[in-house]
């Protein structure tokens, strides 16, 4: 994985055992590595897309969605997009469920989020083209979305051009502060890719790609502990007597209700 990938990620790795490799670059670069590995020493390449099974895993949370909605799905899904296996899988999910008849085919519209600093499948979707051209340059503190060239490009654009969506990148210093925003009205510590999909909801309903009155699904992938964490200086501890205690309770009193 890339040398600045979050630390839990690192630390889940070498807790199960495995030889963590670090590569001085982004996913893409993992990615050829995880190639040359698998041509020398005989190993099985499960890089995004390289591989069958981890889109038909993504593809239950299309099924769940739609289970969970009384087999009525929503008008728009937001997605946080990387690799996109997530979209592409959900996509899959929902053309199953109307073969099925499951579903009477009301699909809902995708919308693949990215952040400003690596955005190749919004740039691509708004020049009309189907294949994304690698990202230069890549920078976002949301690690998730730190893709410059995902492997199933077209596969995410024509789903979305199909679900009659869009795709849009976020400006890096809305995620953090969405991040805290979800945190304080959900008490949900979401990770910064989905703080960045979150951010695209004013953009969108600005902009009028979705309505205020439709049913709106913001798929939240990750946790904020695998993501870097905001610079919050924590608080010095209290000695332990209850004269402090009170001194505490008091200051709590006379502070202003948060927001």
């Amino acid at each position: 994985m890339p040398a600045d990938a979050p630390l839990a990620n690192q630390v889940e790795v070498i807790a199960a055992g495995a030889r963590l490799l670090l590569v001085d670059g982004l996913i893409s670069d993992c990615g050829r590595l995880a190639a040359l590995l698998a041509r020398e020493l005989g190993a099985f390449d499960l890089s995004t897309l390289k591989e069958p099974y981890r889109l038909e895993g993504k593809k239950t949370m299309g099924f769940e969605l739609a289970e969970q909605g009384g087999w009525r799905l929503p008008d728009v899904v937001i997605y946080p997009t990387g690799g996109g296996t997530g979209l592409v899988g959900i996509w899959k999910a929902f053309g199953e469920l109307e073969e099925l008849g499951l579903i009477d085919g009301g699909r809902p519209r995708l919308v693949s989020v990215q952040a400003e600093g690596c955005a190749p499948i919004a740039r691509a979707f708004a020049a009309g083209e189907r294949f994304a051209k690698p990202w230069v340059g890549a920078a976002t503190a949301a690690a998730g979305l730190r893709v410059p060239g995902a492997v199933g490009d077209f596969l995410i654009l024509d789903a979305i051009r199909a679900s009659g969506g869009t795709a849009l990148a976020v400006a890096e210093a809305e995620i953090a502060g969405m991040q805290a925003f979800v945190s304080r009205k959900t008490g949900l510590f979401v990770g910064l890719e989905t703080a960045a999909a979150m951010a695209a909801l004013p953009a969108l309903l600005e902009s009028g790609a979705i309505e205020s009155q439709e049913s709106v699904v913001v798929f939240d992938t990750g946790s904020g502990f695998k993501s870097v964490f905001p610079a919050i200086e924590p608080p010095r501890p209290l000695p332990n007597q209850e004269e402090a205690w009170r001194e505490a309770v008091e200051a709590i009193r006379r502070e202003p209700s948060p927001g």
